[in-house]
Parts: structure tokens; C-alpha cells; sequence
């Protein structure tokens, strides 16, 4: 579940000079951990705010990031409260962990186009190198490393804003997945950050990714967990939008719902 609610938000892209609220449904399947399965969800995008719903059976996952007030709320529809994260607070705590200025990325046209849900898409190769450790400490150091194709439609509605917010979700360092399992793994969660900001700005929706995210030790022969990290294996998760559209969205979308209660996370 923790892959897929990951891989859900991998609905990327966009670059037309127009601002208009988003909605993009998507499709993911999601392998490794342990878990395995697909969901269905939906982002919404409303300037400097945006809203994940995922559907698993009969309950619903919402994470909601509000990059202005530097807070994330996390809820299902089972129950009546939400999770408060400051993010300006955890995103610090995070960086401790995640060298920045370390990772390498690319993403290189790989010359090919295929015809998605109607629409014309380019081939893209998507490589991420995120060098982190673990509490900051220089013997649990590993190397998280992201690769796969991406098949981008130019020109989609609602470039600007859909870029807009990654750009400045990852000037700020935010995380863009469920805090509990960024603690656990903070490499994997600021490489999906910095992921959906390269796919954004290639300037289109990606229809479709297949990646594949791994940790190993890398040169690091002191790490201890070194072993462990080869036997994880690796996490896929394959995403396809099957749907966007661009409308007016209500503010009230991007809070939890009146009545519940909010706990204070840290």
C-alpha cells in the first residue's frame, strides 16, 4: 500500500503559459516491499494547494499540501480527524539525512513516440542518483536510485500551475508522500520530490512511467545494513493518467472537512 500510495502522485508535467485549476485521475500498479496491488486516484491542483485521493476498496486515502501555510493533512473517509504536519519543521528534519547538493539527475529523450488515450506522447529516460543516510549518520549512508521511461504529451492544460506548484514544493523541501514512510525512508521520498519536478518541466503530462527505485550501500563498505539494502530488491510502479481535465475547484476541497478533529504531528 505505502508503494502504491508513493507512485499514485506520478501524474506529472505541463507547460502551457495558461493557469487553470487541474483534476488528473490515474491508474497505479505498484511491486516491492512486500506489497503489491493498484489503486485508482485523483490530484487536484489549485494554485499553491494540492489534493491526492486514493481509493483502496471501500476506504479513501487524502493527503492534502498546502505549500503556503507549510502544512500537510493526511485522512480516509473512515474516520473523523486528520493528521497535521508542519512541513516547514519536518521538511528540515529531513534535509538532515538528504545531500542535496550530491544528486544527480537526467532526463534524456529517447527518441520514440506512441500514440496514449488519443494523444501523441514523447519518450523520455528518467535517471535519479540521491545519495542520503539515515539520521544523519555518515555509517548508515546509502545511495537511492530511480530509473525509467516516461511518455510525456506536450502542450497539456494547466502547465503552469501543475509546474508551478512542484517547482516550489521542491524549492522548499517538502516531501511529497506520507511523512511516517519518509522518516523510514527519506532518500526514497526527496527522490519522488525531485522526480516529479524534472517530469514537470520536460513541459507535458506524463501519461505513463514504469520506475524502478532501489537502495544500496554504494562505496559505503562501513554501512551495516549494507546487505540487507542488496536483499530488498527493488520497488516499480507504473502510473497512466487517464484523464485530465482544467475547471474552477472549491477552496474547501483543499481542507479536511468541517467537524473533524486535527491532530498535531510531528
Amino acid at each position: 500500500m505505502k508503494v502504491a500510495a508513493w507512485a499514485t502522485a506520478l501524474i506529472l508535467g505541463l507547460a502551457s503559459p495558461a493557469f487553470a485549476d487541474l483534476t488528473i485521475k490515474q491508474t497505479t500498479n505498484g511491486k516491492g516491499l512486500g506489497f503489491s496491488g493498484q489503486t485508482n486516484g485523483t490530484t487536484y491542483i489549485k494554485g499553491s494547494k494540492m489534493r491526492l485521493d486514493t481509493v483502496d476498496g471501500d476506504k479513501t486515502q487524502t493527503m492534502i499540501f498546502d505549500l503556503d501555510a507549510q502544512k500537510m493533512y493526511i485522512f480516509d473517509s473512515k474516520k473523523k480527524e486528520a493528521d497535521v504536519w508542519d512541513m516547514a519543521a519536518f521538511s528540515g528534519e529531513i534535509s538532515k539525512s538528504v545531500d542535496m547538493s550530491k544528486m544527480k539527475t537526467t532526463l534524456t529523450p529517447n527518441g520514440q513516440t506512441k500514440d496514449i488515450a488519443g494523444q501523441k506522447a514523447d519518450g523520455y529516460t528518467l535517471e535519479i542518483s540521491m545519495p542520503t543516510a539515515l539520521g544523519g549518520s555518515a555509517d548508515l549512508a546509502m545511495v537511492v536510485t530511480m530509473t525509467g521511461p516516461a511518455w510525456i504529451v506536450k502542450g497539456a492544460p494547466g502547465t503552469a500551475d501543475y509546474l508551478g506548484f512542484y517547482k516550489a514544493a521542491s524549492e522548499k523541501g517538502w516531501i511529497l508522500s506520507d511523512p511516517r514512510s519518509a522518516k523510514a525512508s527519506p532518500g526514497q521520498a526527496r527522490a519522488m520530490t525531485e522526480m516529479y519536478r524534472q517530469l514537470a518541466e520536460a513541459g507535458g503530462i506524463a501519461y505513463e512511467t514504469d520506475q524502478q527505485m532501489k537502495m544500496s550501500a554504494g562505496s559505503n563498505t562501513s554501512n551495516p545494513l549494507g546487505g540487507l539494502l542488496g536483499k530488498l530488491g527493488t520497488v516499480s510502479f507504473a502510473s497512466t493518467v487517464t484523464g485530465v481535465e482544467t475547471g474552477s475547484l472549491t477552496d474547501d476541497l483543499f481542507a479536511p472537512p468541517a467537524g473533524y478533529k486535527l491532530n498535531a504531528k510531528k
